[in-house]
């Protein structure tokens, strides 16, 4: 597993919000995303982002992102 999802994992509340750090932990290892703040859950960028490196990121996706065709 890569680095940035420790980071992630282990993060302040405000790290978990901050889109930036979000987006290069995903792209890094799209796991990362269940770590992430609800609201960035909802985010498509991030999402998306997650779900190209690692498809099945989508289960942590907010419901209404994981009906989404894009």
């Amino acid at each position: 597993m890569a680095k940035y999802k420790y980071e992630l994992e282990s993060a302040d509340d405000s790290l978990k919000k901050d889109k930036q750090f979000v987006l290069a932990a995903v792209k890094e290892d799209g796991e990362a995303l269940q770590f992430a703040h609800d609201s960035l859950k909802k985010d498509k960028e991030v999402v998306l982002a997650a779900v190209k490196e690692r498809g099945w990121a989508l289960e942590y996706a907010h419901d209404s992102l994981k009906k989404d065709k894009e």
